[in-house]
């Protein structure tokens, strides 16, 4: 079967299913690799010679994503022939998806918070509010490892000095009480002390962090923030509020916390979704034992 082919059997596809052409494009290179890999045309592949390929594509390092990916587009095409009246059955069809392993969380070392951290201007409250508002929601943030949305969605009501506390209604309506801790604060004493009466400029409002405007701020106005100060701390990837939360747990994990509290402080109604991050901590930790030991 020649790539033309390929490609017109592909072109249904794309307008029976909808398929935009970006996956279509990765379709096609998987097919056309299945063909050189084959030697002939695709459609003469048995149930057998799928397995020998896809074999040979995890022994050659590829992911098992790639391997679902291109199990996907064979299966697609394979019944796509069927319906054509081009093969009686689908070589296909008893082949199983590679399990996928859960990603890990991507996640910032202990330095690159401290950067991260730093990075807003808060050095004048009341003459830079936003600057010292910011820098005091990266530190609740990384302190709590509240949601994005718990945390914009924070009223005056919810924190309590006295205890040391915020009181969150998380997913599911559960509400949880999280330690501050001492570091953040104090941040928050002086921000509303200080700046978030600045910001708001005698206007009324109960939300704890409020965007200039006086109002709740969106996850996105916040979310830009975080990105804004990400490239000032010098952090050149992909980077977002939930990060934050990631680091707060492996960082917890890394020192030795209970996982149990870890789950309590993230409001996660089943451990399993926990421990995540101690698959978190080994992985980090390989890669320390390979970057430092001398037979790493």
């Amino acid at each position: 079967m020649s790539t033309g082919s390929i490609d017109r059997h592909l072109d249904s596809l794309w307008l029976e299913r909808g398929l935009g052409r970006a996956t279509l494009s990765a379709y096609r290179q998987d097919l056309e690799g299945l063909q050189a890999w084959l030697e002939r045309d695709p459609a003469e592949a048995s149930e057998a010679d799928l397995r020998d390929y896809m074999a040979s594509r995890l022994e050659a390092g590829h992911s098992a994503r790639s391997i679902s990916r291109f199990l996907s587009a064979v299966r697609g095409f394979y019944r796509k022939l069927v319906e054509d009246g081009v093969l009686e059955r689908d070589p296909s069809a008893n082949l199983d998806r590679p399990r996928l392993g859960r990603p890990l969380p991507a996640t910032l070392s202990e330095a690159e918070v401290e950067r991260l951290l730093n990075a807003p201007d808060s050095s004048d409250p009341m003459g830079n509010p936003i600057g010292f508002r910011d820098r005091t929601m990266l530190e609740t943030l990384y302190a709590t490892g509240l949601r994005v949305s718990e945390l914009v969605g924070l009223t005056l009501s919810s924190f309590s000095d006295r205890r040391g506390t915020v009181q969150v209604i998380g997913k599911g309506g559960r509400e949880r009480l999280t330690p501050v801790g001492e570091v953040a604060l104090d941040w928050l004493r002086q921000y509303l002390a200080l700046a978030r009466p600045a910001l708001l400029r005698g206007r009324a409002s109960d939300v704890l962090f409020p965007s200039n405007r006086g109002v709740m701020m969106t996850r996105q106005t916040f979310w830009h923030a975080v990105k804004r100060h990400a490239a000032v701390a010098g952090i050149d990837r992909s980077i977002s509020p939930h990060i934050l939360r990631h680091a707060f747990a492996t960082h917890l994990v890394n020192h030795g916390a209970d996982l149990r509290v870890v789950q309590l402080m993230l409001g996660h109604a089943d451990l399993s979704t926990t421990q995540i991050y101690t698959h978190v901590a080994r992985a980090r930790l390989k890669e320390l034992h390979a970057e430092h030991h001398p037979r790493g």
